[in-house]
């Protein structure tokens, strides 16, 4: 239990900064491209990993590594996650983008039983069904107030929660330093090449604001910038090694509820620096998605009670 409640706590502190991140991408949406933003953030996600983490998680060692191929793997999971997220962001209110993007969790908690053989009772499940119908709500495939977008955040949702399993089926072999280290080496090898194919906007024009934000030519940072970029790279760089912590320390099925932190701070961000709030139906399946991981966490919390109760009687 002691592990999990580690676990908890690294995934809330990660989720700060990771919406730090997410409001601040959408801020630069309209100036840079993708590709561009998240090459800059990894570089300096890597420098300061290299001078304030890994001097303190075994010096140069942390590359050492015998599951180089699980490593790549989560980096592209990570990869597709991110420039998913990010597109369906440039088109979409960041609270509606959180919202159906921390479906992700309740994914979790599925492929946790197919993949790490987690035990997950009919509350969980129930919760997932709960948290399905949340995204279904915001997404509102069939009707007119439909945007492809939205299914951006849901794709996203998929490659991370793979994510997260990977990260815990190697947890127990591999570092924090070691995970976090190697997807920031993904990310800067994919946007480097994006950028030598796309960089030049031979492909730029594109009317829709996602695809324009993938596509559109890099121009020269602003000065004035700056300091945006060496914020998207601090939150990368901590809470990417905070979320490997997170779930190489707890249960998959424990720890992502935790995850729904950023839920709130998005509707509150989104507001004071884009001016946009959730529609009524989007209120609808925010309090779905996240009464579904409330119920998540209630669940785990009856049965640490439950286990902590029996244990006496199982030693006698």
């Amino acid at each position: 239990m002691t592990s999990n409640l580690k676990g908890a706590g690294c995934a809330a502190l990660a989720v700060l900064f990771f919406a730090t991140v997410d409001t601040t991408i959408k801020f630069l949406s309209d100036t840079y491209a993708l590709h561009q933003v998240v090459l800059i953030r990894s570089l300096i996600a890597l420098a300061l990993f290299l001078a304030l983490i890994m001097p303190f998680a075994g010096g140069w060692s942390v590359f050492r590594t015998q599951r180089l191929a699980l490593h790549l793997l989560r980096g592209a999971c990570v990869v597709f996650a991110n420039l998913t997220f990010f597109l369906g962001l440039a088109e979409i209110p960041l609270a509606d983008g959180v919202a159906i993007f921390f479906v992700s969790p309740l994914l979790i908690t599925a492929l946790s039983v197919l993949f790490l053989k987690e035990r997950v009772g009919p509350w969980r499940w129930a919760a997932v069904l709960l948290g399905l119908v949340g995204v279904i709500v915001m997404v509102r495939p069939g009707t007119t107030a439909f945007q492809s977008a939205a299914l951006l955040p849901l794709a996203a949702a998929c490659g991370y929660a793979v994510l997260s399993i990977l990260t815990r089926k190697i947890g127990s072999t591999e570092s924090a330093a070691t995970m976090a280290a190697y997807i920031q080496i993904v990310f800067i090898a994919v946007c480097a090449v994006s950028g030598l194919i796309l960089g030049d906007g031979r492909f730029a024009g594109a009317e829709r604001p996602a695809l324009d934000f993938l596509l559109r030519a890099w121009p020269l940072p602003a000065l004035a910038d700056g300091w945006l970029f060496l914020l998207i790279g601090a939150g990368s760089c901590f809470g990417g090694f905070l979320i490997s912590q997170a779930y190489r320390l707890g249960e998959a099925n424990f720890v992502a509820p935790f995850e729904y932190v950023a839920m709130p701070m998005a509707v509150v961000t989104g507001y004071l620096v884009f001016g946009d709030l959730p529609d009524a139906l989007g209120w609808v399946g925010i309090a779905l998605i996240l009464g579904a991981g409330l119920l998540q966490l209630w669940r785990e919390t009856v049965t640490a009670r439950q286990l902590a109760a029996d244990a006496p009687r199982l030693r006698r």
